[in-house]
């Protein structure tokens, strides 16, 4: 799984040199061998591999006000040993929104290296970024005993003070990328 994992991450085409350094980084954290994925809650190892998936409609994301880390983030989560991260998505998919994959889940847009906030702070996130295809008209059934709501923001609606700091870097990428992905850049 190790070989697939670096694979996903270097077929990413670095969106700045923020991202490049993070890529660099994530293929070095593979490379040397350490655990990839949390063994222990909440931070065991100290870095380990997520799946962020960004669900996108018509200009608009979903995000979800996170009750751990206090902020509006896309949904997600721990990629489990043993598990492709495109499984991950698809398992969160149904765990936090109630939802199956409207589609084939491409490789991801995006990757970050992030410290986390919150109940939780102080370890890191290697973060895979997918995209999501689904319709604000879709119902959810959202995991409230991780979220406190989830809500659809428009792309300059985003709010920027209370949300992962490498969201408008993935919106940036998202809109630079509209055209082949049909979005709408509202």
């Amino acid at each position: 799984m190790r070989a697939e994992i670096r694979a996903e991450i270097t077929a990413i085409s670095g969106l700045d040199y923020i991202e490049r350094q993070h890529i660099d980084r994530a293929i070095a954290w593979i490379d040397s061998g350490a655990q990839l994925c949390r063994i222990a809650k909440p931070a065991t190892p100290p870095i380990h591999l997520v799946a962020y998936f960004v669900v996108v409609d018509d200009g608009h994301l979903l995000l979800v006000d996170h009750k751990n880390a206090q902020r509006w983030l896309p949904t997600g989560g721990h990629v489990d040993a043993g598990e492709h991260p495109r499984v991950t998505v698809a398992r969160e998919l149904a765990e936090e929104l109630g939802i199956g994959a409207p589609h084939a889940i491409g490789p991801p847009l995006m990757l970050t290296c992030t410290a986390t906030v919150g109940l939780t702070a102080g370890h890191t996130d290697v973060s895979l970024w997918y995209v999501i295809h689904g319709s604000r008209a879709q119902t959810l059934t959202f995991d409230d005993s991780e979220f406190h709501e989830v809500r659809w923001f428009a792309f300059d609606a985003i709010p920027l003070d209370r949300t992962d700091p490498h969201l408008p870097r993935f919106v940036q990428k998202l809109r630079a990328g509209a055209g082949a992905a049909g979005l709408a850049e509202n």
